[in-house]
């Protein structure tokens, strides 16, 4: 049997469809796959202690839900530079009066709420290395909001 070679006239369209193919199939996940990446920053989760908590708020939409969830959480602390510039994967953890840590997570965004029972609070709070504490009352039915600010970088 005779190799016949194909012309390269032949050859491209078997090998650009495919390549065209991926390149489609690449663009249109990475559209359907983002948002649903940052939606899951702003959906609420059920800490081991039992302790819900939503964080996130990266854009003004999501900022705007978690605005629209303020009313379900007692606690809410904000993560900043000292520009104002907001921060995000900061390590927090919400130390009760007996020392039992109730919520330990990283930051999808700006924001973390949180419903405690009522009482008081460490909140420790690490970012780039650096650990800033704050301490804090809740109530059980008013919001109380804690703002940590390190230095810019």
């Amino acid at each position: 049997m005779a190799y016949t070679q194909p012309s390269a006239r032949s050859s491209s369209p078997s090998v650009a469809k495919p390549a065209l193919s991926l390149l489609a199939a690449i663009l249109f996940g990475s559209i359907v796959l983002v948002p649903l990446a940052n939606a899951k920053g702003e959906e609420v989760v059920r800490a081991p202690s039992g302790i819900s908590y939503v964080t996130g708020g990266v854009g003004m939409e999501g900022a705007d839900r978690l605005k629209a969830m303020e009313k379900d959480f007692n606690l809410k602390l904000v993560f900043a530079d000292k520009t104002g510039s907001y921060l995000s994967a900061v390590k927090v953890a919400i130390v009760d009066a007996t020392g039992r840590v109730v919520l330990e997570t990283t930051t999808e965004g700006p924001f973390l709420m949180a419903r405690l029972v009522a009482g008081a609070y460490q909140i420790n709070a690490t970012f780039a290395g650096q650990m800033e504490r704050q301490k804090v009352t809740v109530g059980a039915n008013k919001l109380s909001t804690i703002d940590f600010r390190w230095p810019a970088h």
